[in-house]
């Protein structure tokens, strides 16, 4: 395991852009696969261990919700 303080990743800066992006433009968090795409991340697990990281860090909220809205918010 990488012990890495309280700061993002370039990578989960740029996954924190575009859902910031996707909110401002579209009015809700893109899909686990629209942030891969995004990022240049092919798999969805990869995408998830991030959104995990950053959610520990209070960066970003997740809820049970699926579907449109995806249950990303902005910490």
């Amino acid at each position: 395991m990488n012990i890495r303080g309280d700061h993002l990743t370039e990578r989960e800066e740029r996954i924190l852009r575009c859902i910031r992006d996707s909110i401002a433009e579209r009015g809700e968090a893109p899909s686990v696969r629209e942030i891969g795409r995004s990022v240049g991340l092919s798999s969805p697990a990869s995408v998830v261990y991030h959104l995990d990281q950053m959610e520990q860090l209070g960066v970003i909220r997740r809820t049970e919700r699926r579907g449109a809205g995806k249950g990303i918010a902005l910490g």
